[in-house]
């Protein structure tokens, strides 16, 4: 237990290590928003990476994965679908080379378009936000058990993120990201046949698990595949804290290398975490774990090599400080985004517009500690991670990515179109626990993606086909 805690406190280190370090090159609302626009293909693959798989696929994914097993790459598979698509936005978006989705909302559509935008993104990312706190409590319970109880564990977590990421901004998440995801990625990929050779191998593991288990379907319709697959499809391709790191790249041709590699991470990475999942539901099948599913990763990485030799005892505290370092990583970027909207959409738009860029930071910072407080009492109210991390994607899958992609590819959207697409896509999805148990079964019973989608898709088409055009070219579409 020493060497996990040994490992877990040289991974805080490195962390700050890593903030303080880049704080001196933070002079500028620039600086802070967009590390100043100068970050490389190679630092910007791996933020990418790490702003992208969090506890979603670290806890989520892999509950899926350990009780169905790899239909659990549906939900991981809309990501793929998204990443080649954002292929061919990535330069567009730098050529943008703002600060905000709500800035491209309002020099495409109108103010109120970016209001409401702002407030979709403050629901979404504070949700998801929220859900990184429970894994990490999560860790920090496994490995001082009779220490830090699973809430305990919240608080710390938070306290970590939010220190992390008020201190230097994009330019400390983006640094840190680097140093995490190589991590990450690496430890990952020799854990997973370290693992599967302690199980017997992989026909030891086909064994132990129902047929069921190897299958992309299982027993799920079609629609239900498309519910895990779509909204984290959608939330992709209208992310704005990849937008931002779009905007925080170097060049439009450094944007475009780095999805490139942000597919090839992306893909690995998610494979390897449902096939870490379905081994630990072979060699784990029953006890502690069995009970809180969302806990696999971190338990194979505490228990699956435990009598093993010192370097495999090494590798296993990696693995769980690697899991540990991800999620803070999401965090972070999740937490740092709406923050920067609030800073820039709200503060600098209308409050104060001649602020100085160190009233600027010093409110930046704020708003990161208060959202990172409100993130914080979500977190103390959600019991499922798939569930909560499904209700987040479906607000910004239905309320902005539509709006998103028009302003990118169609010219014919309009503003009133826009208002309408984002307020409804937002009402119906945070209305939809209250309204579907009044709804016919064969529509009640679905989850709230189709429905908000479906409402989002006809306001922006028809108003915008029965009004006049009025969007405004801003260099993009």
């Amino acid at each position: 237990m020493n060497l996990y805690a040994a490992v877990l406190a040289a991974i805080v280190f490195a962390l700050l290590t890593v903030s303080l370090a880049r704080l001196g090159k933070v002079k500028t609302k620039a600086d802070y928003l967009v590390a100043g626009r100068s970050l490389p293909a190679f630092v910007l693959v791996f933020t990418l990476l790490s702003s992208w798989i969090g506890s979603g696929s670290l806890l989520g994914g892999a509950e899926n994965a350990y009780k169905h097993g790899f239909v659990a790459l549906w939900q991981a598979a809309g990501g793929w679908a998204g990443l080649l698509l954002i292929y061919f936005i990535a330069p567009r978006a730098r050529k943008f080379a703002q600060y905000t989705i709500p800035d491209l909302l309002e020099a495409r559509y109108n103010q109120t378009a970016r209001v409401l935008g702002v407030i979709a993104i403050l629901l979404t990312y504070t949700a998801i936000t929220s859900y990184q706190f429970i894994g990490g409590g999560d860790i920090l319970h496994l490995i001082f058990p009779q220490m830090i109880t699973p809430i305990m564990g919240r608080y710390i977590l938070a306290a970590f993120v939010i220190v992390f990421t008020s201190i230097a901004g994009m330019s400390s998440v983006a640094y840190m990201d680097l140093f995490i995801g190589l991590l990450a990625t690496f430890t990952m990929c020799l854990a997973l046949p370290m693992l599967i050779h302690k199980a017997g191998g992989w026909e030891a593991v086909h064994a132990a698990l129902p047929a069921s288990h190897f299958t992309v379907f299982d027993d799920l319709r079609p629609i239900q595949c498309l519910e895990l697959f779509l909204p984290t499809c959608l939330l992709l391709l209208g992310n704005q804290s990849m937008y931002q790191k779009f905007f925080s790249a170097r060049s439009e041709k450094d944007a475009r290398r780095a999805v490139v590699g942000w597919i090839i991470g992306t893909v690995i990475l998610e494979s390897v975490i449902v096939a870490i999942a379905v081994t630990g539901s072979a060699l784990f099948p029953s006890g502690e774990v069995s009970k809180a599913p969302r806990e696999i990763l971190a338990y194979c990485g505490l228990h699956g090599f435990e009598n093993a030799s010192a370097p495999l005892r090494l590798l296993g505290a990696l693995l769980m400080g690697a899991i540990f370092a991800k999620i803070i990583s999401t965090a972070n970027n999740w937490l740092f985004s709406p923050a920067t909207n609030l800073v820039n959409d709200i503060y600098v738009r209308y409050m104060q517009p001649e602020a100085s860029n160190r009233k600027i930071l010093i409110v930046s910072r704020l708003m990161v500690v208060l959202l990172g407080l409100w993130s914080l009492f979500q977190s103390l109210g959600t019991e499922s991670v798939l569930k909560k991390a499904l209700y987040a994607y479906t607000i910004y899958s239905a309320a902005l990515t539509p709006v998103i992609l028009a302003a990118f590819f169609w010219r014919r959207a309009t503003s009133a179109a826009a208002v309408a697409s984002i307020g409804v896509g937002t009402v119906v999805t945070v209305s939809w626990d209250f309204v579907a148990p009044h709804l016919p079964q064969v529509i009640g019973e679905r989850d709230a993606i189709f429905p908000a989608l479906a409402a989002s898709l006809v306001c922006l088409f028809v108003v915008s086909l029965a009004g006049r055009q009025d969007g405004r070219d801003v260099g993009v579409v």
